[in-house]
């Protein structure tokens, strides 16, 4: 005897009915975080606008490219001190060169030597 064959037509529909409603809940969950997420990218980058001239934006952006998960610390860090007063705006080329520096400066390196 089948699986199919265990269960009644309404049992299967019941089944079914369920397991779509599991799904679209589940797209719409997920669409709304997409949306969420957008949002806060949109609100970061307009924040960035402001508080950097072209040219340091330009700089973040090239970093964003070798090492993301370090340009999205570093913004975060420049909106927090933007936020606070802590610094002067519009955030130059030059100031955002010298906090990189102090930054990479902080960070232990791991090497490993080969014998």
């Amino acid at each position: 005897m089948s699986e199919d064959e265990e269960y009644s037509d309404e049992e299967l529909s019941e089944i079914r009915r369920r397991r779509y409603s599991d799904l679209q809940r589940s797209a719409m969950e997920e669409q709304r975080q997409v949306e969420a997420r957008r949002q806060y990218e949109s609100q970061k980058q307009a924040a960035l606008k402001l508080i950097m001239t072209p040219e340091a934006r330009q700089r973040l952006t090239n970093i964003r490219m070798v090492k993301p998960e370090f340009a999205d610390q570093v913004e975060m860090q420049l909106i927090q001190l933007a936020q606070s007063g802590r610094v002067k705006l519009p955030i130059t080329d030059d100031q955002l060169k010298e906090a990189l520096g102090r930054l990479q400066s902080s960070r232990k390196e791991i090497r490993i030597r080969r014998a």
